[in-house]
């Protein structure tokens, strides 16, 4: 069948779902998984787009296909919680030879196209990045700052991890969102969700 390969992709990605983040859902029920953050980072891009600087420069495309598969590689690797440091001692290497595994389900040229957004993602350089980067940033701490921010208050997060791993690579993307980043963070030192 001319199209098997890209049937056992897609099957293979399904296990996203089974991959389960830090973060619990707005409504504090319980943790999301990996899939549910990309479907959400998915569309927050789209919504915040207009807020983008250099937004001429921004093929929001790009930006869609680079969110919906950057956590593919997850499915091997697993969720690594940024402001745990230990664990992100080799994050790029595990991850990397995961979305070499992932992606090489498919043929070319999409394998290639796909870690090459992949990398992309990672290296944060060019606009569409930097874009990407940002609301991959934000979604997690627009979760935490709206919950009673348990998975903070159970890693024991400061205020300044959460500035050394999120303020720049926000505010750098979008004036509005680096705006939004510095109120949120105000009501999380307020509400102690966050060791100042």
């Amino acid at each position: 069948m001319k199209i098997q390969k890209e049937i056992d992709f897609i099957l293979a990605v399904d296990a996203l779902k089974n991959v389960q983040r830090r973060n619990y859902n707005a409504d504090d029920s319980r943790r999301e998984n990996t899939a549910e953050h990309s479907w959400q980072i998915i569309i927050l891009a789209q919504i915040l787009f207009p807020y983008a600087k250099n937004r001429a420069d921004i093929d929001l495309l790009r930006v869609i296909r680079m969110l919906s598969i950057h956590d593919l590689v997850e499915i091997e690797a697993g969720d690594t919680f940024l402001f745990d440091e230990a664990a992100m001692v080799g994050k790029f290497e595990r991850e990397k030879q995961s979305a070499q595994n992932i992606f090489g389900i498919l043929d070319e040229p999409i394998r290639s196209e796909f870690f090459n957004l992949w990398l992309e993602f990672e290296e944060e350089q060019t606009p569409d990045a930097i874009f990407a980067c940002a609301i991959d940033r934000i979604m997690p701490f627009i979760l935490n700052s709206h919950t009673s921010g348990k998975s903070w208050t159970e890693a024991k997060v400061t205020e300044l991890q959460i500035r050394k791993m999120l303020e720049n690579a926000i505010s750098r993307a979008s004036d509005e969102m680096g705006e939004a980043f510095h109120y949120l963070m105000n009501l999380n030192l307020e509400s102690e969700k966050v060791i100042k």
